[in-house]
């Protein structure tokens, strides 16, 4: 349901807000398009405190509607933050979770950047773009709780505190190394022909 949900969402702004901003939510992916050059980074770093910036405010606004409820507890079920070890529903070590963050932060970035590189298929990229967030999250939920977006995992890392603020570098970094991989991989297979 989680996976679903998060790709039905990025589904949906990607044909509501994907013509007006080119839907950048996930600084991964506006680091993808730095790298393989659609992007220059100075729109890029406006993509970027807008993204963080809604991450923070996403996650106080979540905890606002959820803190009233009897039933919830910030320590105990957070705000969907990531984590390793014993936060891991597998209990993936650190370096584990960090190839993981890498690798479907990659399979997603290089998604979007070859779902949108083209015309002629422009129009079902927003449907190629979900479906690819709602598999890397059936993947990743029981690794890492799946981030593959830094902005995501840094607003509730805040709000919850504890030891999902002092993983969050790892939902940061890794999301960044698998744009920048996706980008290069993107520019060697595809980059060139656009």
């Amino acid at each position: 349901m989680t996976a679903l949900t998060f790709g039905l969402v990025v589904l949906a702004l990607a044909y509501s807000i994907g013509p007006v901003s080119g839907c950048h939510v996930n600084p991964a992916v506006t680091m993808g398009f730095v790298v393989s050059g659609r992007i220059k980074i100075g729109e890029a770093l406006g993509y970027w405190v807008a993204q963080f910036a809604g991450g923070i405010l996403g996650a106080l606004t979540l905890y606002a509607v959820l803190s009233d409820s009897p039933a919830y507890s910030r320590k105990l079920q957070g705000l969907g933050t990531d984590g390793w070890g014993p936060h891991s529903i597998i209990l993936l070590n650190e370096s584990g979770a960090f190839i993981a963050e890498v690798i479907l932060t990659f399979l997603f970035v290089f998604i979007v950047l070859a779902a949108t590189s083209h015309a002629s298929t422009a129009g079902f990229a927003g449907l190629a773009i979900g479906l690819g967030l709602t598999v890397v999250h059936l993947i990743g939920i029981p690794l890492t709780g799946t981030s593959v977006n830094p902005a995501r995992s840094l607003g509730p890392a805040l709000v919850v505190g504890g030891d999902a603020l002092s993983q969050v570098w790892l939902f940061i970094a890794a999301p960044a190394v698998g744009g920048v991989v996706a980008a290069a991989v993107y520019r060697v297979v595809i980059g060139k022909g656009t």
